[in-house]
């Protein structure tokens, strides 16, 4: 067994226009006097990181790193979330989501799907360049407005999409394969990749591809109804990446997984702050650390009750209580006789 790294924090939902959340400098000087040893970077974030720079720039990247070291933090990893989910994107939501990406692009839905896939591959370098093995991202989603079909779907649509979804990821990530970091999908509604069997049928369409991973975060299968815990024993071998983060699910007479249009804060499913929320992290933390997950364990603050930075305050100490250092012994050697195959065979009788 492993133990498990951290407390760490992604900075995404903390940066701001005001200081200190308005430069990687500032707010990593904030999260450090918090207790954090390690940030999730947001690769989109020119405040943050300029990923094309840090692709092409060992020199840039050291600079970085030697600027964290000295306030004891490291990186824990780079995301790409936004760019990751414009590498699929179906018709229906591309107004929405051109504006996640640049001016350049905009209204181009086939340069737009180039220029992600080109910010995936910059993230890979980047990636190596910081001395990092894992990267956050989305999948995008080209089948998500047929989760819950009427009309029914067509026959063999699901195939024919996954089989799309795989052609256009198989070259990030054998991009990710030379650099040497695993390719971490959160799992997640709203992705094509929402839930194990997606994630499964996504296997089947890249071959199984080594690089293929998960970043873990339970409060999305809170919010699906879907057994959290047993997920790890499935997918634990593949579990690269956690998210803490904390939720509920709260179901009436009058709204249940769909949360009927309303706002986060009357929704049936809300994320909560850690420990507002119904997850139970003492056992998440026991079985990963079980299967050997030595990764790292990042806050993703996301609360619609709670100041962000109380939510960030609680949140370090929080982790660091559930991380369990991994025994080096078995409790009960105390008793144990030695190994001898002749006092063995004695007890068998044989």
């Amino acid at each position: 067994m492993k133990t498990i790294q951290g407390p760490a924090i992604f900075l995404a939902q903390f940066m701001g226009d005001e200081a200190p959340f308005n430069s990687l400098d500032s707010i990593t000087t904030w999260v450090a006097s918090l207790g954090y040893k390690g940030v999730q970077i947001p690769s989109w974030d020119s405040r943050c990181i300029d990923l094309q720079k840090a692709a092409e720039s060992k020199t840039y990247c050291d600079e970085i790193v030697g600027m964290l070291a000295a306030k004891g933090l490291q990186i824990t990893e780079l995301s790409t979330h936004l760019q990751g989910q414009l590498v699929a994107v179906n018709p229906a939501y591309d107004l929405g989501f051109d504006a996640f990406a640049p001016d350049s692009v905009k209204g181009n839905p086939k340069a737009r799907t180039e220029w992600a896939i080109q910010q995936l591959k910059y993230a890979a370098k980047a990636s190596q360049n910081l001395g990092l093995n894992a990267h956050a991202t989305f999948s995008g989603a080209l089948m998500w407005h047929t989760v819950y079909p009427w009309p029914q779907r067509p026959a063999g649509l699901v195939e024919q999409g996954f089989k799309e979804l795989g052609r256009r990821w198989l070259p990030i990530l054998n991009t990710f394969d030379e650099c040497g970091v695993d390719l971490c999908y959160e799992i997640h509604p709203g992705e094509d990749l929402h839930d194990g069997v997606t994630f499964e049928m996504f296997l089947d369409e890249v071959k199984g591809h080594k690089r293929a991973n998960l970043l873990y975060d339970p409060s999305h299968f809170v919010l699906q109804a879907l057994d959290y815990k047993q997920y790890i024993d499935f997918y634990h071998e593949r579990i690269k990446m956690f998210h803490v983060k904390d939720a509920e699910f709260n179901p009436t007479g009058k709204q249940g997984v769909y949360g009927g249009y309303q706002s986060w804060i009357n929704r049936a499913g809300r994320f909560r702050s850690l420990g507002d929320g119904q997850v139970d992290f003492k056992s998440i933390f026991s079985k990963l650390t079980q299967y050997g997950y030595d990764g790292w364990a990042v806050l993703e603050w996301e609360c619609c009750i709670k100041d962000p930075v109380q939510g960030a305050t609680e949140g370090a100490p929080f982790i660091a209580s559930h991380i369990i250092k991994a025994t080096e012994k078995v409790f009960d050697d105390f008793a144990g006789t030695g190994a001898d195959e002749e006092f063995n065979k004695k007890i068998l009788g044989l």
